[in-house]
């Protein structure tokens, strides 16, 4: 069962990991730890393993070497069968939203709480209105994908992130299709549900952004993930 994390807990701890793709090594030795509460960044060039990792995190690839502990879940011995239970605790957004095309914003997002068990259609309805109002689209509900934005799509993507209150957030390279005058309303939005006590770790390559809203940073780099230290630019 899970426990509760308190302030400054782990909430990812991962320890000699390796990442593979099939059977390509794509990172290894992997040593690290993100507390609730954190806001970190992973960086580094493309195809230099961020998004491998991320998939590792969520139970897209297997831990086959090292171990590792996500939002209490072990990720060396997780079955197939516990990834839906894993993917309550975590809240990912993509680059591309993956919105359901053939909905409106509403019945996306009760799409998903009805495939993680929500059966109640006043707290659903509720819970809707409330993730929406944490990004401000609390408007929108109505409309369909393709008549919003890009922003506002990844807005939307985030309230769909929010709707089991996650203990971590990833998000993979969230700005990465928007410019950058929307990367940084996107980019407020996600450092407004950090300061609520909400882990976030984020892949991106928009080094701008970091500059402008420093913390802590991972980089990707021949075969490795190591903390890098910022300096004053």
């Amino acid at each position: 069962m899970s426990t509760f994390i308190t302030m400054g807990e782990s909430i990812l701890k991962l320890k000699d990991v390796a990442v593979f793709q099939a059977e390509n090594l794509v990172l290894n030795d992997i040593s690290l730890e993100i507390k609730k509460g954190e806001f970190v960044y992973l960086i580094g060039k493309t195809g230099s393993g961020k998004s491998s990792f991320m998939k590792m995190l969520y139970g897209d690839l297997p831990l086959k070497q090292g171990d590792g502990t996500i939002v209490d879940f072990d990720l060396k011995t997780l079955r197939e069968r516990d990834i839906p239970y894993l993917r309550r605790k975590l809240g990912v957004v993509f680059q591309d939203f993956k919105l359901l095309p053939d909905r409106n914003i509403n019945n996306n997002l009760l799409f998903v709480l009805k495939a993680t068990g929500w059966k109640d259609k006043s707290k659903m309805d509720a819970k809707i209105e409330e993730v929406l109002g944490k990004v401000d689209m609390k408007t929108k509900g109505f409309k369909f994908p393709h008549e919003l934005s890009g922003g506002e799509q990844q807005r939307i993507a985030i309230a769909r992130a929010l709707l089991n209150d996650p203990e971590l957030i990833l998000a993979d390279e969230p700005t990465g299709n928007l410019d950058p005058q929307t990367s940084v309303e996107v980019m407020k939005v996600l450092q407004d549900i950090n300061k609520t006590g909400r882990t976030i770790l984020m892949a991106t390559h928009d080094y701008a952004l970091i500059l402008k809203y420093p913390s802590k940073t991972l980089k990707c780099d021949g075969n490795k993930v190591f903390e890098v230290i910022q300096r004053a630019v």
